[in-house]
């Protein structure tokens, strides 16, 4: 008799999971039961350059385990890729049932410094990331009335760092948007919550 574990039969979109603590929570959610659709550009911290070798490879970790999981080279920056990832998702696997929005770069710099378009590119990937792929997973979620959106958070946004005001900006929007997000879709039986983590990583 086969022991049930916690995510039996889900299907779960985690965000920059080519590496680092994505590449942990993607073979976590398939260690317990979720097929996985593992997004990450392939980017540099920066945010540039591209290449879907880092999504297929943490794919094929989770298969060699026996695991499920697809992989997606989309931008979460870009609303119809955000769209294509949920689809992607769906089409494989029958349903969406939780995304992760960890998929994130860093652009630091001291603030006197800072330019328009460094604050921008990394607001665009943490805040709109976050509401791009949620926005793509409401729907179905209301559809089958359940479902968890998990947006990651930061030390740096709830209480400010050196050399980040664009990383913090975007972190501590992303803790206001899930609250939000959350009384929204409460009747759906939808959640949504943050998570701060502090870890060694690429990202730092």
């Amino acid at each position: 008799m086969s022991v049930k574990t916690a995510l039996d039969g889900k299907v779960v979109l985690v965000t920059g999971a080519g590496g680092g603590i994505g590449r942990d929570i993607a073979l976590m959610a398939a260690t317990e039961g979720a097929a996985v659709v593992v997004n990450d550009l392939g980017a540099s911290l920066k945010g540039t350059g591209q290449t879907e070798t880092a999504a297929q490879k943490v794919v094929e970790e989770i298969r060699a385990a026996g695991g499920d999981a697809i992989a997606d080279g989309g931008s979460v920056t870009d609303p119809d890729a955000a769209r294509a990832m949920i689809e992607a998702g769906v089409k494989e696997f029958g349903r969406i049932d939780a995304v992760v929005n960890n998929a994130g770069i860093l652009r630091d710099g001291y603030f006197h410094k800072m330019t328009y378009e460094d604050f921008d590119a990394v607001v665009k990937v943490h805040l709109y990331g976050a509401f791009n792929t949620s926005r793509a997973a409401a729907d179905y979620f209301r559809g089958q009335e359940g479902g968890s959106l998990v947006h990651m958070t930061s030390t740096s946004g709830l209480i400010g760092n050196l050399a980040q005001a664009n990383y913090a900006a975007a972190k501590l929007g992303i803790a206001a948007f899930s609250k939000s997000v959350a009384l929204d879709l409460k009747r759906w039986n939808v959640r949504s919550n943050c998570i701060a983590p502090f870890a060694w990583s690429r990202m730092i």
